[in-house]
């Protein structure tokens, strides 16, 4: 069976592993290296010697495709390809067409996880001390240090279904972590119905172990689906198990470390901030309190560690190969989607396509509220609407269908005052925020209007506080803009000179419009549709809001919003002064 361990070999005969042999800083050093290893797209990462710590530490393990495909031992398509076929050989059940999927058939009987009764997980067993682990401190203004690849497992107090998910966790006592269950995620609901019943729940946190059942563990399945029990499919090989040290839960039998504890109800501190994957820091708020009481491991565990914040990061690579493993589940609630595809660059849940085979108009915005009400994809803050014919993956191929069939008084839908990403801090309020939907695809949307001809020097002369501007495929204006941006996008989507764009954005001086991961990253992560969208005009029909002409974002940053993350000077100066040496040892 594979775990962390075989993995690293693997990946070192593959040459897509880097040791590092001199003593390096937990504490915020080990992250200005690796997210600059992930920019060079390098390797992924041993450090043999941590300070503060006898224990080594793995990072940017999934931080490319091929270590996905190595990990998952094929493409992430073909994973996606033997379920959508295995749906379609058992629904209605055809036996010749299961046995002709026999190697997909296998792989739903290891489902099943196994039970054994010794394993490496548990061979040392010593008191809770977290502080021996060499738990990163991540960006300079995190709370403290946090468990980063915490494979958080859970059961249903009712129903005992298992739960499997990637949390963070703060660590503030030598025994107590702090929970980051957000809304929408399995762990937070098994919590939310033993709280409701005034009983503690019962958590292991699994630290280091099959690369595969990290990936299943951030998958976004369907709610009361064993991650556990896919993991083992896309393994093809039953997952052994283990009963914890506390008797209340099996754990996997491969991991590096597992700590194990319950989470009292009624008991909260304030966790945070955090530098998490929109590249801001979370505001702190109260989450629950794990107190850890038996802590078990390997003789000679390797921690297992992930750095988020502004993209590029790992999570680039695992969210996409998610993505391409989970579209024939989508597709079988909504045979019309040719592509769904979420933007890394976005923090994936700010911005998502779709391309749609519309059989009947507006079929394609019926999807989209069939998609917002979905698992995960409820909590996706943007999402655009393109035809079958349309890339839904090249942003540019994106624009163009904005460009010629976006028209604002038929194709935009606000949904204001809904559940929202607990990471988001865009709306004020945790986890309540709006939604938007842009429907550009070609039934019954108005001819394109050709963009009047701009240059970067014409746009200037529009506002005074403009400094930058870039105007993409005729579509998307993009201007940089000194201080707030609402002024300035109402002015714009009212100038003659801007007519016929389809949308104008303000942007904060921190956001290269040359670059896209910025582009997309500085819009998508710095606005909320209720709150910064603004029409050349808008009237009022009855109660059904008509909207005219240029659809406008105030994208900037604002009073109230976090601080974006970034490293501390110091740091990147100790960083590059090391560089050569972390290289050489």
């Amino acid at each position: 069976m594979p775990d962390l361990q075989s993995f690293l070999s693997l990946l070192d005969r593959e040459r897509q592993l880097a040791r590092v042999r001199v003593e390096v800083d937990p504490e915020l050093e080990i992250t200005e290296i690796a997210t600059r290893v992930v920019k060079e797209q390098g390797p992924a990462l041993l450090f043999e010697r941590v300070k503060g710590s006898v224990f080594p530490l793995a990072i940017n393990l999934l931080g490319s495709d091929r270590r996905v495909e190595l990990a998952l031992g094929r493409h992430p398509q073909q994973v996606g390809q033997e379920i959508r076929r295995l749906i379609e050989a058992a629904m209605p059940p055809r036996p010749k067409r299961l046995l002709d999927e026999w190697r997909t058939v296998g792989r739903v009987l290891a489902m099943s996880p196994k039970r054994v009764q010794r394993a490496v997980s548990q061979e040392v067993e010593e008191p809770t001390d977290l502080g021996r682990l060499p738990i990163l401190k991540c960006w300079p203004k995190d709370a403290g240090r946090f468990v980063t690849c915490g494979m958080v497992l859970t059961h249903d107090p009712d129903t005992d279904t298992r739960n499997l998910g990637v949390y963070r966790l703060q660590v503030v006592a030598a025994d107590r972590v702090l929970m980051h269950w957000q809304i929408m995620k399995g762990g937070g609901y098994h919590y939310w119905k033993a709280e409701q019943q005034g009983r503690a729940l019962a958590v292991a946190v699994v630290i280091g172990g099959d690369p595969v059942l990290y990936i299943a563990s951030v998958a976004p399945l369907p709610e009361g689906i064993d991650e556990i029990a896919f993991a083992g499919f896309l393994r093809g090989v039953r997952i052994p198990l283990v009963y914890g040290k506390s008797k209340l839960t099996a754990v996997p039998a491969d991991a590096e470390i597992v700590l194990e504890g319950i989470v009292p109800p009624d008991e909260r501190m304030d966790e945070g901030p955090f530098g998490d994957h929109f590249g801001h820091y979370s505001h702190p708020a109260p989450f629950p309190v794990l107190w850890v009481q038996h802590l078990t491991r390997r003789k000679a565990p390797i921690y297992q560690a992930a750095v988020v914040g502004k993209p590029p990061q790992e999570d680039r690579h695992i969210g996409n190969a998610v993505q391409e493993m989970m579209l024939p589940l989508a597709r079988l609630i909504h045979p019309e989607i040719r592509d769904l595809w979420a933007y890394y660059e976005a923090g994936f849940h700010s911005l998502a396509v779709v391309s749609v085979w519309e059989r009947f108009a507006k079929e394609a915005m019926k999807t989209a509220l069939g998609l917002l009400g979905t698992g995960q994809m409820a909590l996706t803050k943007c999402l655009v609407l393109v035809d079958a014919d349309v890339d839904a993956r090249d942003f540019s191929a994106v624009l163009r269908a904005l460009r010629d069939h976006f028209d604002p008084s038929q194709d935009f839908l606000l949904l204001p005052g809904v559940p929202f990403d607990t990471l988001d801090f865009t709306s004020l309020t945790l986890n309540l925020g709006s939604k938007m939907v842009l429907d550009a695809t070609r039934r019954g949307a108005a001819a394109a209007q050709k963009a009047a001809g701009l240059d970067e020097a014409h746009v200037r002369r529009l506002h005074p506080r403009i400094t930058r501007a870039r105007l993409l495929e005729g579509a998307l204006l993009a201007v940089q803009v000194a201080g707030e941006g609402r002024e300035v996008v109402r002015t714009l989507v009212r100038a003659p000179q801007a007519a016929g764009i389809k949308l104008i954005v303000a942007v904060s001086d921190d956001v290269d419009l040359e670059n896209r991961e910025s582009l997309l990253w500085g819009i998508f992560t710095r606005f909320d549709p209720a709150r910064d969208v603004i029409f050349t005009s808008s009237t009022l029909n009855d109660a059904w809001p008509v909207h005219q002409g240029c659809l406008g974002i105030d994208a900037t940053f604002k009073s109230g919003y976090p601080d974006p993350v970034v490293m501390d000077a110091s740091v990147v100066s100790r960083v590059s002064a090391r560089w050569h040496q972390y290289w050489t040892a």
